[in-house]
């Protein structure tokens, strides 16, 4: 198969989709592996290491997507990539459909297969493809968050861990899954009091025995993230609805009730966001208030430590990778339910019901596609 690797154009997009090591596993399976000049330089991967590993460096993105059976992106497609896509092409990426219909429309109306690695789902109901940079992004939240609560950047001038004689910062984290540990993990070093809320009490008594008393658990409900998120200092947003579009936890009066200079990092803005008033931001300009309260909403946020996350993505993309172009897509697909699950359009239809409810579409299930085929 003739597999192509672009080079990604959203703002202060630096990932990319394989490294050197991936290619060279591709091509010595036998396909083909085409590498956009330059694509590698904000990971700091040269396009002499793709060479080296047996990929073929080519000028242009209209090559790549004119010759590649296979698009293996970080990101969903930019407005001015989707006519580079063509009928039966697959595209494997995070697509985030969800929030995005002229996106969706846009690859329905091309009739390519686009295989979301957010939705890629095992029985056990994790998300292989979505952890390692779920793991980034909820790191970098705490991170991001205590760099704007400094009075220079226009926060509070709170900082998380206090100091003795002054109390610590507070952290609100809604959702307890692998964005809301991970920040769970790092508020907690730096020393903040932490709340983390969720509405599955298995999960919440998990993480009450990994934590302790590191961490304050409650269950996830109007009345409990109103109370949390009122005095404190930072507020995560860290909910996730495979597949579907995030429902608006915290409200804009909740957010009314917050004091200025506080700060929202809605992690989950790639799916529309936990908050009513998040909208997606970039790195280029990346927070914007509302009632003083400051919020980030980067949805690309694991882009700025680039090479870290380069390499995380593509130790759990390649086997994925490999099976369809190796198998192709629908025997690939019929032997892995979770690879299945990872399909959220095919050839103008709608695949993923989650995307279909939030769309208004007809959902086709992914099984009578392949034995109408």
């Amino acid at each position: 198969m003739i597999i192509g690797i672009p080079k990604e154009i959203k703002n202060h997009e630096y990932r990319v989709g394989a490294v050197p090591a991936g290619v060279r596993i591709l091509a010595k399976d036998g396909h083909q592996v085409l590498v956009q000049a330059g694509a590698g330089e904000g990971s700091g991967i040269l396009d002499e290491e793709f060479i080296e590993a047996g990929g073929a460096i080519v000028s242009s993105p209209e090559e790549v997507y004119s010759r590649a059976e296979l698009v293996i992106k970080v990101k969903e497609p930019m407005p001015q990539e989707i006519p580079l896509l063509r009928e039966g092409q697959i595209l494997f990426a995070y697509l985030h459909l969800a929030p995005a219909p002229e996106l969706t429309r846009g690859l329905l109306q091309r009739r390519v297969i686009g295989v979301a690695y957010e939705t890629i789902q095992l029985p056990d109901g994790s998300l292989p493809l979505l952890t390692p940079m779920s793991e980034v992004a909820g790191r970098m939240a705490v991170q991001v968050g205590s760099h704007y609560l400094e009075k220079g950047t226009g926060g509070r001038g709170v900082l998380l861990g206090g100091v003795p004689g002054v109390a610590r910062g507070k952290v609100a984290i809604i959702g307890a899954g692998t964005v809301g540990t991970s920040a769970a993990k790092i508020a907690i070093g730096l020393g903040a009091y932490v709340t983390i809320l969720d509405n599955n009490p298995q999960r919440l008594a998990y993480l009450d025995d990994i934590f302790g008393t590191g961490i304050n658990t409650l269950m996830s409900n109007y009345d409990n993230i109103a109370w949390s998120i009122k005095d404190a200092h930072l507020v995560i947003g860290a909910v996730l609805i495979p597949g579907a579009r995030t429902p608006k936890l915290v409200t804009r009066e909740m957010i009314g009730s917050m004091k200025p200079g506080t700060v929202v990092v809605d992690v989950s803005v790639d799916q529309g966001g936990c908050c009513e008033t998040t909208r997606p931001t970039t790195h280029t300009d990346p927070v914007y208030l509302v009632d003083g309260v400051i919020h980030y909403g980067v949805t690309n946020m694991p882009a700025a430590v680039s090479r870290t996350s380069t390499f995380a993505l593509t130790n759990v993309t390649l086997p994925y990778a490999q099976a369809l172009a190796t198998k192709g897509l629908v025997k690939a697909a019929t032997g892995d339910p979770a690879l299945a699950k990872g399909i959220n359009v095919f050839r103008g239809k709608v695949t993923c019901a989650n995307l279909a409810v939030d769309m208004g579409f007809v959902c086709t299930p992914i099984d009578k596609i392949f034995v109408e085929n």
